[in-house]
């Protein structure tokens, strides 16, 4: 009955990775190349931490 509150990382990096996706985007439509390459970068990591989670072998 407790899990049933317990939150799910994986979907939380999903959010997180969507996220940063988004505002890379508009930091490319600008002309801030810069700053949307750190995040095309970050948000890289995170896909990878996603894939961890499933595949945890």
């Amino acid at each position: 009955m407790l899990g049933l509150f317990k939150s799910d990382p994986k979907k939380k990096l999903q959010k997180d990775y969507e996220r940063k996706l988004s505002e890379a985007l508009h930091y490319q439509r600008n002309g801030d190349l810069r700053t949307y390459s750190t995040l095309q970068q970050e948000a890289e990591a995170i896909y990878a931490r996603i894939k961890e989670l499933d595949n945890p072998n």
